[in-house]
């Protein structure tokens, strides 16, 4: 899918795109409950990064706005609603970048913080490094006054549930549930610069300290205001060893492609290779982009233009 304007004239002052995981949603699958839940919440995230950007606020404050708004929406996989790893607990993972500057901040395994996103921007803006993790990620949080919550702030009965039926059926080697699950955001401001945000809790049942590709830059997070921005959802192993979202942009800056080539490119080479997930994508001329190989995507757009969009099937265009 791609929202591209056809001139110049028509450019959009800001765009911005969300997405809330990939993966096997069809018709039917969802309950109607479950359906109205996630278009909510969706919409509330759109909003909330429209806003900012409408009142001439930065890419980089856009996504993280977005993405806060989904880290605290239980019907995603990402803060509140994070799944489970096999032991019990809840351990996060979250990235964001700059395409103005290309700095970068990550976090993986933290525990505490009810916004990893927004402990991912204080590691790109108040560190010398660009990814930490578990303990030394916790203590970075308080030491920054990023808001903490007890661990039970992030579990739900649900996630719990899933838990407890994948350990029911102990169906692999190391009994992971492989279904992914992670949100995200990219959007362009009035002033042409990208940014990325992407946040997640990993696999359900995941073990010995397991990190994706949402916190490893240039895998599912990935921003460059010389081609594009980039937040990924999947087969996390597939998608850092492809480096996903740093090939779209590199396939944009040196091949001549589209955001939107490049994005569908790097897609069914993943799939090639077993991999399922997608991508959302926008550039500095402000056009939206998704692209995906799984039945669906939670996904929205919105931009100064108006049209905003929500959808969650493959066949919504």
């Amino acid at each position: 899918m791609s929202l591209a304007p056809a001139d110049a004239a028509e450019r959009p002052d800001w765009t911005i795109v969300i997405h809330g995981g990939a993966g096997a949603m069809a018709p039917g699958k969802l309950t109607p409950e479950q359906e109205k839940a996630a278009l909510a919440g969706l919409d509330s995230a759109l909003e909330a990064g429209s806003k900012v950007l409408a009142d001439g606020g930065s890419a980089v404050d856009a996504v993280e706005a977005a993405v806060q708004v989904l880290e605290d929406d239980p019907h995603f996989n990402a803060g509140r609603g994070a799944v489970f790893t096999y032991e019990g607990g809840n351990e996060l993972d979250a990235a964001i970048m700059d395409g103005t500057t290309r700095a970068a901040g990550a976090v993986a395994g933290v525990t505490r913080t009810r916004h990893p996103v927004s402990l991912a921007r204080a590691v790109m803006e108040k560190s010398p490094h660009v990814l930490l993790s578990r303990q030394g990620a916790d203590i970075f949080s308080v030491e920054q006054g990023l808001e903490q919550v007890d661990p039970s702030w992030f579990a739900t009965p649900e996630r719990k549930r899933q838990l407890e039926e994948l350990k029911a059926k102990k169906v692999g080697w190391y009994d992971v549930d492989m279904k992914y699950g992670t949100v995200g955001a990219v959007a362009v401001d009035r002033k042409g610069h990208v940014a990325a945000a992407t946040s997640t809790g990993g696999l359900t049942g995941k073990r010995w300290g397991r990190i994706g590709d949402s916190p490893i830059i240039g895998a599912g997070t990935y921003a460059d205001d010389r081609a594009c921005a980039v937040s990924a959802t999947g087969a996390g192993e597939f998608f850092i060893r492809l480096g996903v979202a740093h090939e779209i942009c590199a396939r944009v800056r040196f091949t001549g492609e589209s955001p939107k080539q490049a994005a569908d490119h790097v897609m069914a080479e993943l799939r090639d290779l077993g991999g399922t997930g997608g991508v959302i994508v926008t550039g500095p001329d402000g056009a939206a982009y998704w692209s995906f190989n799984t039945p669906g995507m939670y996904r929205g757009r919105n931009t100064s233009l108006g049209g905003k969009q929500i959808a969650i099937y493959g066949d919504e265009e």
